[in-house]
């Protein structure tokens, strides 16, 4: 399972050999405490305010258990990792050349080109019951296929002489995306585009959260896979930026995607979760512990079919982060 420790004060150490976890009620309420084997945790994901000790972190290396650190949006700060690779340093050797030449464009055309597949697939699901908005939706459909069909068809040996146009065109195909999305919103959640840091509405401030646990659990994908999560392809390779991660990521936003947009318009939503600051809004402790539970169940527990077996949406994407690592040492 995966522990996440969103309450300020909470304390994360050892008892008996096990994780215990004090959470602070209100005042003149006792303790909260659990007591957890280390066998039954996968990985820890720990927002500021929360604190852990130096044998809680021993554990969980000795169990080879993630700790990751998160801003309050979900966003991950960095994270406690096991320090011996778990694989062959030839496939970092490699990424790192493929990065220089014509491999990175053939990926980086692959997963853009899913990427907007599942945007596309989800508007043409989006119709199956919306008759009225037909000619809407495929209006937006086809804007998106146009600019897949620019990517599939983009022509370059290196990424520096591609990756503006393919940036460029992402982002086009992503603003027909959002509008069509923004669209089918309830009234009261409709938003203007894609905000980041901070989110202009409700709708990103749980998008931005929802991504922010995927780049976590992407990060991990790769490095069990035995890649390094800075040497990307596509994204720049700025000052501590996990360029990687960016890329890797783009053909599995689409779940954090659907799982959001159906919790607004099943109506499941309400302003309560949110905390509205000068500048953009956030979830709230009562908004994250919503979340939290249903999606990572959605993303662990849940099944699609993944060349032609069922598998978890994120066992599916470490077969992928394998199945990419093993390509550049074939």
């Amino acid at each position: 399972m995966q522990i996440f420790i969103n309450t300020y004060g909470t304390y994360v150490h050892v008892k008996d050999d096990m994780f215990q976890i004090k959470k602070r009620e209100d005042k003149g309420l006792p303790v909260k405490v659990n007591h957890i084997a280390a066998h039954k945790i996968t990985s820890f994901v720990m927002s500021k305010g929360s604190a852990l000790s130096t044998d809680a972190i021993a554990l969980a290396l000795k169990h080879n258990i993630d700790i990751v650190v998160v801003e309050n949006d979900g966003h991950p700060i960095g994270r406690f990792w096991y320090s011996k690779l778990g694989s062959t340093t030839k496939i970092r050797k490699e990424q790192l050349k493929a990065s220089l030449g014509e491999t990175a464009v053939g990926w980086i055309k692959e997963w853009l080109t899913q990427k907007l597949e599942n945007q596309a697939d989800f508007l043409n699901d989006l119709k199956k019951h919306r008759k009225k908005e037909h000619d809407f939706l495929d209006k937006k459909i086809n804007g998106i296929l146009s600019f897949k069909e620019k990517i599939g068809g983009a022509k370059a040996e290196k990424m520096p002489a591609i990756s503006d146009s393919f940036r460029g065109w992402e982002g086009s195909s992503g603003r027909h995306y959002f509008e069509a999305l923004s669209h089918f919103m309830p009234d009261a959640f409709r938003f203007k585009g894609r905000s980041f840091r901070p989110a202009q509405d409700e709708f990103n401030a749980i998008l931005n959260y929802a991504y922010g646990i995927l780049y976590s659990r992407t990060e991990r994908a790769l490095m069990l896979a035995g890649l390094d999560p800075f040497v990307g392809f596509m994204h720049r390779d700025d000052y501590n930026s996990k360029s990687l991660v960016y890329d890797f990521i783009e053909p599995y936003r689409i779940h954090a995607e659907r799982f959001v947009f159906r919790l607004f318009t099943g109506k499941k939503i309400n302003k309560a979760y949110f905390l509205d600051f000068t500048g953009g809004f956030s979830l709230n402790e009562e908004g994250k512990a919503f979340f939290v539970s249903s999606y990572l169940e959605y993303l662990d527990s849940d099944k699609i079919r993944y060349k032609g077996r069922l598998q978890t949406r994120m066992n599916a994407m470490q077969l992928e982060a394998h199945r990419f690592a093993n390509s550049l040492i074939a």
